[in-house]
């Protein structure tokens, strides 16, 4: 009998990725647990740059949009805007997820709330790294946010590259191979993870485990830690094939 779940995703209006890279994830495991079943339904936020007075007036949209994807009666709810949540300070992901979870509860569709925020912080936890590299498409006063966010979770920063984009459909635009180049600028000496996108909407998941293989080191980006939340929560083993170890069910 196949197992069937709806993930109800709450996302910038301007972001591609989410919608590309979690559904190809999912169809990825279906090699491994065949007798599961995915549908991705999503709800937008206005955002066009990826700036902090953009960022603010966007998450006034969280609550409205899960309350349209309760009336889906969906399995579990992710908030996938990782610097949208981290921009008002440390530890406002759990806030965030309590909030949308009330909201969807109310509409009478409990079910798990997860952000990416939360979510990146999560699996470096699972992954027990307390020093990580990271690239992101911020400029670097939004790369800066997330240093911050992290240190407050205990997770320091050692290095990392902002490529200063700000208008998020160009963000969503970027080649991942492009990554390959990237992430050898970094500093990797006493590292326990490279993020290798700290960012929803920049393409990565062609290159994780080929960037993983080459550089030693467990390597997440965003929209893994983010499908390793949602697996979670849904009671499911987090495996995902070619995904990092992170999802590799180890």
């Amino acid at each position: 009998m196949t197992a069937r779940y709806r993930l109800g995703l709450i996302v910038p209006s301007s972001n591609t990725t989410m919608e590309t890279e979690i559904p190809a994830m999912l169809a990825r495991r279906r090699s491994l647990v065949p007798d599961e079943e995915f549908t991705v339904h999503s709800s937008r936020m206005r955002m066009r740059h990826v700036t902090a007075e953009e960022l603010s007036r966007m998450n006034a949209g969280g609550t409205r949009c899960v309350k349209e994807l309760s009336d889906a009666r969906c399995d579990v709810y992710a908030y996938a805007c990782l610097v949208a949540i981290m921009a008002p300070g440390g530890g406002y992901h759990r806030r965030a997820e309590r909030d949308l979870a009330e909201t969807a509860a109310r509409n009478g569709s409990p079910a798990p709330v997860i952000s990416s925020a939360g979510a990146l912080v999560s699996a470096l936890g699972v992954l027990g790294a307390r020093t990580v590299a990271m690239v992101t498409p911020y400029v670097d006063s939004l790369t800066g946010l997330v240093r911050d966010y992290l240190a407050a979770e205990g997770i320091a920063v050692r290095d990392a590259l902002s490529l200063g984009v700000a208008d998020n459909l160009a963000v969503g635009r970027l080649d991942p191979r492009d990554l390959v180049g990237h992430y050898r600028k970094l500093d990797l000496t006493g590292c326990d993870a490279l993020v290798l996108s700290a960012c929803v909407q920049m393409p990565s998941l062609p290159v994780v485990q080929q960037i993983e293989d080459a550089c030693g080191l467990p390597v997440v980006t965003a929209a893994t830690a983010t499908v390793h939340q949602m697996l979670t929560g849904l009671g499911l083993r987090p495996v995902v094939p070619g995904a990092g170890r992170l999802l590799g069910g180890t």
